[in-house]
């Protein structure tokens, strides 16, 4: 049982308190992955727990992927039978084995939400409706919501409030859409992404055998990242783990920040009262950041009402404080970035993976981007076009996929003229319409084409069913390897791309064979037991982002939103554009719930960091086309304002922070304060003050000037000011060896000695 030796004491009850349902609050960087990878190993090798009666669910492949590694460490080659992978991957398993339960074949195909956009922009072409009303990325979101909150396209249309929330926002017809979106998706043989978890909840509550069965099969049921289950993943894991009551929960509340995707932080505040007998463990140790940021980002966190209570602490050493730039506008902002990067790089033997940049949206990235070319320092912007979104190779994914379903009819529109075999969007229009209209499958219009097309038409589309017919030969008898590589040849995609000899068609042919490398290290996997097409479309089908990272090239600075920087960390992080209504965004102010949800996108930005951290903000931005003045963030104001340095060397020169252009409860005199403090900073930090042992945190509403007090980290000291002004009281304090410090008395914590 060496492997538990390194766990601190809640760590350790995390992992062998394995009976009856537990949820691990684990604040940032406090070891959450180790906890609930050695409790799988815990389970496995001291309980004798079957693996296949473990179900672990994470939000990435790639977080599964590292944490079956780890468990191997310890039980080895046990690890592989374990059901453990993403949401999406473990209940498309199910689904896959269950599928005529519901009516679909075992090889349906999985919509990306590209495929699921084309078909909605279909479905309103063929209405006739307005595509800049009726957007496909809007509709699209208004249906996935409605999966996600398990609504069906029956409930939907037969519902007055749905109706009427429609005829507000002037797009009554989505209900219409919906239902024939859902139709086409069933005729087509197809699920989308949320399907996959709405389609599993039907699965468990129309049929109680196959619930019953899966109960039975998972005695331990494990879920990661837990704040950001939505309400159908959090039912089906309370559902599966109803017979045997073993549940455990790990995630932080404090990160809770998908909630535009359908996450609800309800399900974390909430977990105990579905769970009476639930015992909570709580990881507050920090191994990952300073003492700054560590309390930077508590004192941030501290503001928001709706919160489980714990108090993150760390014995990492003090660090620097966090570097407060003020920038004229967004291209100095992006010039006071680079210099920083470079600079650090110098004197501190940095490398460019040691740094991010994150901000609150993708369009903030232009002036960074265009600083740091200036400065020749290599970047990589996460969220951009992932490799499998690339045309040519959606292009013989699509192959592939109808290969496997010729049902689809997505993939059957998008190769049926490529390359051109003279059949035009109007004979196709004819095909998919006499599929409809005769309520007869897609592939039987194609084997019957002469029926439907006129004799030139039909004979292409002859040719094509020929060369499909051809490809199923192969998917039936042959690896996925060995099948694709004959599809890419004979459909003609890879002499078509080959003959291209511009640099962009070189590049697509690149890509294509890119693809057939990816699909021949499928297959060579040892670990991977099914090599058919069909698992690997599956497998490529529920990548997520962070699962399409080059491991073999590292060392850049890495640009991304904060959403896309959860999980990470970064020893210099630099959150740019802390601007009122840029970050808190203006859309996210309507309620207190929007706005602690940006408060917590605020603190998982904070926590990505280990060593250094700065702070940025713009005093003129361009946004949308145009010119705008920018007040900085109140999040500003809400950090502590002692773990905070004004830096004036790379931005705005200077910078006299005051009710107009600085954060409130900031000065000059205070900034300069901060400035000599940072230069004359003794390099081993000083001991906090232990607290006297009757220490109590007095009422402050009637504290004075001159009264001595006592804080619990920073000991004895002297009211030298109040500031009563504002919503937020504050008290300057001299303290015997801290020097003046800015006190926000709501959160002091001060002992009130005479």
């Amino acid at each position: 049982m060496d492997y538990l030796a390194s766990l601190n004491e809640p760590q350790y009850e995390g992992v062998v308190n394995t009976e009856g349902p537990a949820m691990i609050i684990a604040g940032a960087g406090s070891g959450k992955t180790r906890v609930l990878t050695y409790r799988i190993a815990y389970l496995i090798k001291e309980k004798g727990v079957d693996p296949f009666s473990i179900l672990a669910l994470t939000f990435t492949n790639k977080a599964a992927k590292e944490m079956r590694e780890r468990i191997a460490t310890v039980v080895g080659s046990n690890a592989r039978n374990l059901w453990m992978g993403t949401f999406h991957s473990v209940f498309a398993r199910i689904l896959r084995a269950e599928a005529d339960r519901l009516g679909y074949p075992s090889n349906f195909t999985i919509y990306d939400a590209d495929d699921s956009k084309s078909l909605i922009k279909t479905i309103v072409k063929e209405f006739g409706l307005d595509d800049k009303v009726y957007k496909p990325n809007v509709v699209f979101s208004r249906i996935s919501s409605a999966k996600n909150r398990l609504v069906s396209w029956q409930e939907y249309v037969n519902n007055p409030i749905y109706a009427a929330d429609d005829e507000t926002a002037q797009k009554p017809e989505m209900g219409r859409i919906y239902k024939t979106y859902a139709q086409r998706c069933f005729k087509a043989n197809a699920m989308d992404f949320d399907d996959l978890l709405f389609q599993t909840n039907v699965l468990f509550r129309d049929h109680v055998d196959i619930l019953n069965k899966y109960q039975h099969r998972f005695k331990y049921v494990l879920v990661d990242e837990f704040q950001d289950t939505n309400v159908s993943q959090y039912l089906i894991t309370k559902k599966l783990s109803a017979v045997s009551q073993n549940i455990a929960v790990v995630g932080d509340d404090a990160q809770s920040i998908y909630a535009f995707r359908g996450a609800n932080i309800e399900n974390i505040l909430n977990f105990e009262k579905d769970f009476p007998d639930l015992k909570v463990i709580k990881l507050e140790q920090n191994y990952r950041s300073t003492q700054n940021i560590v309390n930077a980002a508590n004192s941030v966190i501290a503001r928001n009402k709706g919160q489980i209570k714990k108090k993150v602490w760390t014995t990492n050493n003090d660090g620097n404080r966090i570097d407060l730039i003020k920038s004229i506008s967004d291209n100095e902002e992006g010039r006071f970035v680079a210099s920083a990067i470079f600079e650090q790089k110098s004197q501190n033997n940095y490398k460019n993976e040691d740094f991010a940049i994150l901000y609150r949206t993708n369009s903030q990235s232009r002036a960074i981007e265009e600083s740091l070319r200036k400065s020749g320092i290599h970047y990589k912007i996460y969220g951009g076009l992932s490799f499998y979104q690339r045309k040519e190779i959606k292009d013989l994914m699509a192959y592939l996929r109808f290969a496997m379903n010729t049902a689809d009819e997505q993939s059957f529109r998008r190769i049926i003229n490529l390359p051109k075999r003279g059949i035009g969007p109007t004979s196709v229009e004819k095909i998919v319409v006499a599929a409809f209209e005769h309520d007869i499958p897609l592939w039987e219009v194609l084997n019957n084409v002469n029926a439907f097309l006129p004799g030139r038409a039909a004979n292409a589309v002859n040719d094509f069913v020929t060369l499909i017919k051809s490809f199923q030969i192969y998917v039936q008898s042959k690896d996925a390897y060995e099948t694709a590589s004959h599809i890419a040849k004979n459909s003609g995609l890879l002499k078509e791309l080959y003959d291209d000899k511009t640099v962009e068609g070189l590049n697509r042919y690149e890509n294509v064979q890119e693809l057939l490398n990816a699909i021949k290290e499928f297959v060579e996997t040892p670990e991977v037991e099914d090599k058919s097409l069909g698992a690997f479309l599956q497998d490529v089908a529920l990548l997520t982002d962070q699962d399409n990272e080059d491991p073999d090239n590292k060392d850049f600075v890495s640009l991304m939103t904060i959403h896309s920087s959860k999980g990470l960390e970064f020893k210099n992080v630099f959150i740019v554009g802390l601007e009122e209504d840029l970050f808190p965004s203006q859309m996210m102010m309507s309620s207190r719930d929007d706005l602690e949800e940006e408060r917590r996108l605020f603190y998982v930005a904070i926590t990505r960091a280990k060593e250094n951290l700065y702070f940025s903000y713009a005093l003129s931005r361009y946004r949308y086309g145009r010119l705008i003045n920018c007040e900085p963030s109140r999040f500003i104001e809400e950090v502590d304002p002692s773990f905070i340095f004004v830096n004036t060397r790379y931005g705005s020169r200077e910078p006299k922070l005051g009710r107009n252009d600085g954060p409130p409860g900031f000065n000059a005199n205070f900034a300069r304060n901060l400035m000599a403090n940072k230069k004359s900073a003794p390099k081993k930090p000083l001991q906090y003050h232990k607290p006297s042992a009757d220490f109590r945190p007095s009422d402050t509403s009637g504290l004075q000037e001159g009264m001595k007090v006592e804080h619990p980290k920073f000991g004895f000291g002297k009211v030298s000011k109040m500031d009563t002004s504002g919503a937020n009281k504050k008290a300057k304090v001299i303290f015997e060896d801290f020097g003046e410090k800015t006190l926000l008395l709501t959160f002091a914590k001060l002992r009130i000695v005479e």
